[in-house]
């Protein structure tokens, strides 16, 4: 049997210092596209720096869910989110 699927919701650094949040069942990869210019379409005008959040989530949906979530909130509450698990 294969091992149940995991998905990430993230947070990137891009060079501008704007902040782009996405999901992913593969954190490596999805850097990785997002840095060749096939990840989201908002990173592939903006270098992107790297992770400042991760979130394991157990499946898609609640990833899903979970990134309409973070994607409504403000910058200043995606730094004190990013902030508070940094302290953790």
């Amino acid at each position: 049997m294969s091992e149940k699927a995991r998905y990430f919701v993230y947070i990137l650094l891009c060079g501008d210092g704007s902040l782009y949040t996405g999901i992913t069942n593969n954190l490596e990869r999805r850097f990785e596209a997002h840095k060749n210019g096939k990840g989201g379409h908002y990173t592939r005008s903006r270098e992107v720096v790297k992770f400042v959040y991760t979130e394991e989530q157990p499946n898609r949906s609640l990833a899903s869910k979970r990134e309409a979530e973070i994607k409504s909130w403000s910058k200043e509450d995606k730094l004190a989110l990013i902030k508070a698990k940094a302290t953790e």
